[in-house]
C-alpha cells in the first residue's frame, strides 16, 4: 500500500479540530538545527555556555520545538498546501537532550472571506510543563491534495577530525603534569613547516627544537609572521646535515621525537634507518595512517603507505606488529587486523594471499601479538558486516577491522588518500617501529591533521617507555 500524504481543505475543518505529534530531542537534531539554520550562536551548540546562560537555552532549544509546529500544520492539519500568514509564540521552558515533547495544534477560530484559520498552538514536555505557547494563522488550502509521501534522503552530519582532535585531548591528558615532548622539527625552510610545528607547541603537545640552516628557518618563521627565539635552534649547513644532526638529538635522548620539515621524506629517513648512526630497532620501520573517515565508526589504521614498496613476509609482520603496537598506544587494547587482498581465499597466483595466510599462523604461534589478525580479507568484507555475510565469510575481523594491512605501498597509499580525498576523511601519520616516533606531515595537511600527528607522536612515546600491562615492548625500544 502507497503511504500517501492528504490534507484537509478549508471547509473540512471545524474550530477545535486539533492534530499532535510527539519528538524527542536529541544533540543531532540540535546539530542539524544549527547547520540548517547557519545559526552556530554558542547559546545553540555549545552545552556549557548553554547551561550558563537558561535564557538562551530556552530560545535556542524551544526554536527546534517551534520548527515542530509547522511541521504538523504543513503535514496534518491542514496539510499539504498550507501557508504561514502569522505567529506569535512565547517561550517558557527549557527543552533539554533527552526531552520528548508533544506538540498540539488547536483550530480556534476560520475567517471564510480569506480562508484564513488560526490556531492555538502548544508544547509540553514529558512532565506537562508548557514549553511553548501562542498562535499562528494560515491560509488554508481550498483544493484536495492526495499524492504519495516524498521520501526524504537520509541525513548524516559529520565532523570532520572529531575522532583525531579526541587524541589530541587523550595525550594532553596523559601528559598532564609532564613537560611537552621536544621533538626536533627537521629543515623548517618554508613557513608550513614553521607554523604547523607552532601549532603544536600552543597545543601544549610539543616543544619544537628546531634544526637547519639558521638564515633560511628564520626567513621562514618572518614568512610565517611567528616569534620561534623562544624555542632552541640547531644551526645546520643543509637538508642532508639537518637529518643527519636530528638523528643524533635523538639517538642521545635530548629530543623525543623527530618531525619532518621541507625536506624529501627519503632524505629524513635515509638518515633514520642507516645502520650505523640511525634510529633502527630489531624491528623494520614503518609508517601508520590513522584515519577518521565520515563513514567509519571508529578510527582505521592504514598501514604500509610510504615507507616500505613491496614489503616480503618478514616486513609485513614488523609492519603488524608496529601498527598493533600504536593501536594500543592509542588505547585500542585488542585491535582487529585486517591482512587486505584482492580475493578472500588463498590464491597460489597471488602473493599476497599466500602472506596472509602465513601472517595469520604467525600470530597464532605468538609472533604476532596483541591483536586478532585474520585474512586473506578484500577490503569490503573487512569492513562491512553485510558483505561479509552476503560472502558467506566467518571471521572474528570482517566488518569489525582497525587496522588494514595492504600488500605494498601503492596499495595502501592510494587507498589511504582516496579516502582522504574522495571520502572526505581526515588523516593523520607517523613513523613507527624506530627509536623514536617520526611524524611525516604534509603541505597538504591542515591543522586537524598535524595537531592529531603530534599527539599520536606523544601517545606513541609514553607507550614505548611506560608500555601497558599485557603488550610487548618492540625489541630495540627504550626502557
Amino acid at each position: 500500500m502507497t503511504d500517501l500524504i492528504c490534507n484537509r481543505t478549508f471547509d473540512e475543518i471545524a474550530v477545535g479540530d486539533r492534530a499532535s505529534l510527539q519528538r524527542t530531542l536529541s544533540r543531532t537534531d540540535i546539530a542539524t538545527f544549527a547547520v540548517m539554520s547557519g545559526d552556530i550562536n554558542p547559546a545553540h551548540v555549545d552545552d556549557e555556555f548553554a547551561r550558563s546562560d537558561p535564557f538562551h537555552q530556552v530560545v535556542a532549544h524551544g526554536m527546534w520545538a517551534a520548527t515542530l509546529l509547522s511541521n504538523l500544520l504543513g503535514t496534518e492539519l491542514p496539510g499539504p498546501g498550507t501557508i504561514y500568514v502569522d505567529q506569535a509564540l512565547s517561550f517558557r521552558q527549557p527543552v533539554l537532550v533527552g526531552d520528548t515533547v508533544t506538540v498540539t495544534v488547536t483550530v480556534r477560530e476560520k475567517i471564510p472571506a480569506v480562508h484564513h484559520l488560526r490556531f492555538d498552538c502548544q508544547v509540553r514536555n514529558q512532565r506537562g510543563e508548557i514549553v511553548v505557547s501562542g498562535e499562528t494563522l494560515v491560509l488554508a488550502p481550498t483544493e484536495k491534495v492526495r499524492r504519495p509521501r516524498t521520501q526524504m534522503p537520509q541525513l548524516h552530519l559529520v565532523d570532520p577530525g572529531k575522532r583525531l582532535l579526541a587524541l589530541v585531548d587523550r595525550a594532553r591528558q596523559q601528559s598532564d603534569g609532564q613537560p611537552p615532548l621536544r621533538v626536533a622539527v627537521v629543515h623548517p625552510v618554508n613557513p608550513v613547516s614553521i607554523q604547523g610545528a607552532i601549532d603544536a607547541a600552543n597545543a601544549g603537545l610539543i616543544e619544537p627544537v628546531w634544526v637547519g640552516p639558521q638564515a633560511r628557518i628564520e626567513a621562514a618563521a618572518a614568512e610565517a609572521g611567528a616569534d620561534i627565539s623562544r624555542w632552541e635552534l640547531v644551526s645546520t649547513e643543509h637538508s642532508h646535515a639537518a637529518a643527519d644532526e636530528a638523528v643524533r638529538l635523538a639517538r642521545s635522548g635530548k629530543v623525543g621525537a623527530l618531525m619532518k620539515g621541507a625536506l624529501h621524506t627519503d632524505e629524513l629517513m635515509h638518515a633514520v634507518v642507516d645502520p650505523q648512526a640511525g634510529l633502527r630497532t630489531a624491528r623494520r620501520a614503518s609508517h601508520v595512517f590513522v584515519i577518521d573517515a565520515p563513514a567509519a565508526d571508529r578510527l582505521l589504521l592504514i598501514t604500509d603507505a610510504a615507507i616500505n614498496i613491496d614489503p616480503d613476509l618478514d616486513a609485513k609482520r614488523d609492519i603488524a606488529q608496529n601498527a598493533i603496537d600504536l593501536a594500543n598506544a592509542l588505547g585500542i587494547e585488542t585491535p582487529r587486523l585486517a591482512i587486505l587482498a584482492a580475493v578472500e581465499t588463498v590464491n597460489s597466483g597471488m602473493p599476497a594471499t599466500l602472506h596472509a595466510a602465513a601472517l595469520c599462523k604467525m600470530a597464532d604461534r605468538g609472533q604476532i601479538t596483541g591483536a586478532i589478525v585474520d585474512g586473506p580479507l578484500a577490503f569490503d568484507n573487512a569492513m562491512s558486516l553485510a558483505a561479509a555475510k552476503a560472502k558467506n565469510i566467518v571471521s572474528p575481523v570482517a566488518g569489525l577491522a582497525d587496522i588494514l594491512l595492504t600488500p605494498d605501498l601503492e596499495a595502501g597509499n592510494m587507498l589511504a588518500k582516496q579516502l582522504e580525498y574522495l571520502g572526505g576523511a581526515t588523516i593523520a601519520g607517523l613513523v613507527v617501529g624506530t627509536r623514536v616516533p617520526v611524524i611525516l606531515t604534509s603541505r597538504a595537511d591542515g591543522v586537524e591533521a598535524r595537531l592529531a600527528s603530534c599527539a599520536l607522536a606523544v601517545l606513541q612515546r609514553q607507550f614505548l617507555l611506560r608500555p601497558p600491562a599485557g603488550t610487548v615492548r618492540p625489541a630495540g625500544q627504550p626502557s
